[in-house]
């Protein structure tokens, strides 16, 4: 379990952690990243969005699934970004 593991680092450093999880995938192990950072979002397997807000505002699950159906709920705004960063309107 990883809690922010991309917080502070370079984009391109990003993808050599995204790298890491693959291989350690490929290897048996099983991930659970809480995270933000969308290009680590898109590669998921499974996406459970909670929000919308902090503290009282939040908490609340909006989404579960996989990331190419979280674009297509509009509720979420992960899936918003994630669409949005999709179409080249927002850094991945």
């Amino acid at each position: 379990m990883l809690d922010e593991p991309t917080t502070g680092l370079h984009p391109s450093d990003v993808d050599r952690i995204t790298t890491l999880f693959a291989d350690l995938l490929d290897a048996g192990a099983t991930l659970v990243v809480i995270e933000h950072n969308l290009r680590v979002v898109a590669r998921a397997d499974h996406v459970i969005d909670i929000g919308p807000g902090a503290g009282v505002d939040g908490g609340c699950v909006v989404f579960t699934g996989t990331p190419a159906a979280l674009v297509r709920d509009e509720a979420s705004l992960t899936g918003r970004a994630l669409a949005l960063a999709a179409q080249g309107r927002q850094s991945l």
